[in-house]
């Protein structure tokens, strides 16, 4: 038996391990403030500095997260963006060098533990809703252009909204936690099994433009799972799709319909851009280095698998378009799923040639039709697409209006026995009441 003296022994030795445990835990946990400076003169930064800023920037999206979107329309930089979380919801901040609500007096090194560690100048942990956990695989000199272009910007006073994290969630030093876990700090070092290419789209990638926060799945603590890279994920009321072998389209994403895609907002197998990729497209990667852009395409095909993919691309390229051309040569069908889709979308989306016309997505071609979900489907339907948002000067008129939700259930369920190999979608009407009443309603002059 184990005496009263050995017990004592091991329960102080218990307490004294906690206390170094939690001893050690806080001095990661806190940080300390980094003095503030006298906000610099826009001027004090090299003009090519700051314009490589710019295209960093862009590719980072950061003015798509820190502008308001909702309510009164927003000043670019100024911060306040809502971003719905599970834990609630959190509003950017303002990277305007504004003085008392920017970041008019954080000095590079400020600005650098920010985007390499997530601690704010002050010494606080900021929320991973700060995607810190990509910025840090940046390179210092990228990092100070991005400070050199956002203190060369008109600064603006403006407040943001406070967050809405219920207690515990808004403790920032339990993000600490969470850092300790998920956070991997330093910046992106090539894999030697990879050419230049393959590591300059890895580094743009997982880095800079942060693809995998939006198309991998999360875990209980909101973070990427590890386990599950690139398998896809809901955001912002759609589905962003799988980008690895998962992904469920017919025809391979090669690299040159990733570059389609993500340069010009359209790839010619597999439809436009549109909701939260959009302004990826046109807000960001438009406006980086054609190489760069080809760099991620040449990344994202190999996770793809797209060489051992593409050897069945032709027979379903072939099966796609011989049903599309059916539906158009048949128009007298007694079916009424047909005669609903004929009247609302044939005239846009039928293709009778060997490919897709670019411009007329081929619907059975389209990832939103693969999904295990029809949430981009009603997305897009409802909404319609803009001549910004995908193929420059072409648009999808919204039927809000003009489609009722049984209506929607009907194309839908048309759409995925006609044009996939796919089970059946379950509770159609019910899921386009959800995504209805996730969108305002558009002028009744702009629907279809």
């Amino acid at each position: 038996m184990i005496g009263r003296t050995a017990i004592l022994r091991l329960a102080a030795g218990a307490v004294g391990l906690g206390a170094v445990a939690g001893a050690g835990f806080l001095a990661y946990a806190l940080h300390p403030a980094i003095a503030p400076i006298a906000p610099p003169a826009a001027t004090s930064f090299p003009a090519e500095s700051v314009e490589r800023g710019r295209v960093l920037a862009a590719g980072g999206y950061c003015a798509e997260c820190h502008t308001r979107r909702d309510g009164q329309p927003g000043i670019p930089l100024a911060g306040d963006y809502a971003m719905a979380t599970p834990f609630g919801t959190i509003y950017s901040s303002n990277i305007t060098p504004d003085a008392q609500t920017g970041i008019g007096r954080w000095s590079l090194a400020a600005f650098t533990r920010a985007m390499r560690y997530g601690v704010s100048r002050d010494g606080a942990n900021l929320f991973p809703a700060f995607p810190f956990d990509h910025f840090t695989h940046m390179t210092d000199g990228d990092i100070a252009d991005v400070y050199a272009y956002l203190m060369a910007q008109k600064p603006v006073h403006s407040v943001k909204r406070e967050n809405t994290l219920p207690f515990p969630f808004d403790l920032r030093i339990l993000q600490a936690g969470w850092k300790l876990m998920f956070l991997h700090p330093g910046a992106y070092r090539n894999d030697p099994a990879h050419d230049a290419q393959w590591n300059r789209g890895a580094y743009l990638a997982e880095g800079l433009s942060h693809c995998s926060a939006c198309h991998t799945p999360r875990n209980a603590m909101g973070a990427e799972k590890a386990s599950a890279p690139y398998d896809g994920a809901p955001v912002d009321n759609w589905i962003a799709p799988p980008l690895n072998a998962a992904n469920p389209t017919p025809v391979t994403w090669t690299e040159d319909e990733f570059f389609q895609y993500l340069r010009y907002g359209v790839a010619p197998l597999h439809g436009s851009a549109a909701g939260p990729m959009s302004p990826v497209v046109h807000g960001g990667l438009s406006e980086m280095p054609e190489a760069d852009v080809h760099a991620i395409a040449h990344y994202l095909a190999n996770i793809d698998h797209a060489d051992a993919r593409q050897p069945g691309d032709a027979r379903h390229l072939t099966a796609a378009m011989a049903t599309s051309t059916r539906d158009l040569t048949t128009p007298q069908t007694s079916d009424p799923d047909a005669r609903l889709y004929q009247g609302a979308c044939s005239a846009c989306h039928a293709n009778t040639g060997a490919r897709p016309v670019l411009g007329r997505p081929e619907l059975a071609l389209n990832n939103a039709l693969w999904l295990s979900e029809p949430t981009n489907l009603y997305q897009v339907i409802l909404r319609g697409i803009g001549t910004e948002e995908g193929q420059a000067g072409i648009t999808m008129p919204s039927f809000y209006h003009a489609l009722t939700d049984a209506d929607l259930a009907r194309l839908a369920a048309y759409l995925r026995r006609t044009r996939t190999t796919l089970p059946p979608w379950t509770d159609l009407e019910k899921k386009a009441a959800a995504v209805r009443a996730t969108l305002p309603a558009p002028p009744v002059a702009a629907s279809h």
